[in-house]
């Protein structure tokens, strides 16, 4: 067995390699419907399908590693990932492009809240206030470096649509191998069978923060939502230019934004990480909207870096506060819930928005998008305001 300091970050970089993996398609989406001839509304039909599949995913098992213990549950979720990559390499049409967006997202769904209260459980060999940090970091690292990484491989790379799903497809095998000696934190206790059932699992005492949170929690995951599916195409626009990098640089600044943005400030209070994040999102998406309207792609860039701070500092302040006032034993079910609502705004918006597409231009739903992120933004942290001093 490794020691719990080592099973603490490798639980990390697996969450990463997870979310690397969901934006790793994002870039690509614009070859995809060259060679396969499909609009933006097929596009975004096609995104969702992943985020839809995770929230199946996470209200099937998100309380199952409660009673069958960590461990198996996501060694399950690694070998379904494994089989959506495979499904990737092997797309050669919309509909297999689909399947494998289905599966990877089931995959996440079903691991990304049993990781995240691992890594709580894991956190005394390294200390408890690095697993709220790094359950908040390592998901928007991992999309930061998946859309980059993704779009230069394309870019410049052999097999630009098979050659980034290879390295997560490795990535994933000696994944699968480092969990296997990870001791168990879980219990097993009766009753596995009954909680495939699914349910939106909120515990008693978290309800109120959950609540408090949600307006923030629905702002920021529609905003990666928009970034990942239709930014790309939308800066392309505004730069009049085919290069790839410009769609995974706008994620990569979004994502990177955020995550460092976690890291340095690691050691705010929820409530101070809430309102300030939140703050940050409405300046960042309201100058988005800007240089949206006079299509400057710099201040596009520099916009989305604030935004992205937002990003990181609201998402924190949520894990850390609903967390905060979960019982340990039913902490993965209650985390697994937070994460339902933030993957309902990462794609029933935009899902929205490319309908939207079919019958307005696209320079004005992303105006109308943003600003409708800014004003929740804006309710996210006058919410926040009354608990500084908790």
């Amino acid at each position: 067995m490794v020691p719990d300091s080592v099973a603490f970050w490798g639980t990390g970089a697996l969450i990463a390699v997870f979310l690397f993996a969901a934006s790793a398609p994002s870039p690509l989406y614009g070859t995809y419907a060259a060679l396969w001839h499909f609009s933006a509304s097929t596009l975004t039909v096609v995104f969702a399908l992943y985020a839809f599949a995770l929230l199946l995913g996470l209200l099937v098992t998100g309380r199952l590693s409660d009673h069958l213990g960590r461990r198996p549950v996501i060694l399950g979720g690694i070998a379904v990932e494994i089989a959506g990559m495979v499904l990737f390499i092997l797309a050669n049409s919309t509909e297999v492009l689909g399947i494998a967006r289905a599966v990877q997202g089931f995959a996440t769904g079903a691991v990304i809240g049993v990781l995240s209260a691992a890594l709580v459980e894991l956190s005394g060999a390294v200390g408890p206030g690095l697993a709220p940090m790094v359950s908040s970091a390592a998901p928007t690292f991992g999309l930061a470096t998946g859309a980059l990484g993704s779009s230069a491989l394309v870019q410049y790379g052999p097999a630009p649509l098979r050659l980034v799903y290879w390295l997560i497809f490795a990535a994933l095998v000696l994944g699968f191998g480092f969990v296997l000696l990870v001791r168990e934190t879980g219990e097993r206790r009766p009753g596995a069978l009954a909680s495939l059932k699914p349910v939106a699992n909120i515990h008693r005492d978290a309800r109120p923060a959950f609540v408090q949170v949600s307006p923030s929690l629905v702002a920021l995951w529609a905003l990666i939502g928009f970034y990942l599916s239709l930014a790309p195409g939308l800066i392309a626009s505004i730069e009049q230019s085919r290069n790839l990098l410009w769609g995974g640089a706008a994620i990569f600044c979004l994502c990177m934004a955020g995550s460092l943005a976690v890291v340095l400030l690691k050691g705010v209070s929820a409530w101070t990480a809430m309102f300030y994040g939140c703050a940050a999102l409405f300046v960042g998406v309201g100058v988005t909207a800007v240089a949206i309207a006079v299509t400057d792609g710099p201040l596009f860039i520099i916009a989305t870096v604030v935004a992205g701070v937002g990003f990181g500092l609201a998402f924190l302040g949520a894990f850390r506060a609903v967390g905060a006032v979960t019982p340990a034993d039913e902490r993965a079910g209650t985390l697994a819930s937070l994460y339902i609502v933030s993957y309902l705004a990462f794609s029933v918006p935009i899902v929205l928005a490319g309908i939207a597409q079919t019958h307005y231009p696209a320079h004005t739903v992303a105006l109308v998008f943003s600003g409708a992120v800014a004003v929740l933004a804006g309710i996210g942290a006058v919410t926040a305001l009354p608990n500084l001093n908790r």
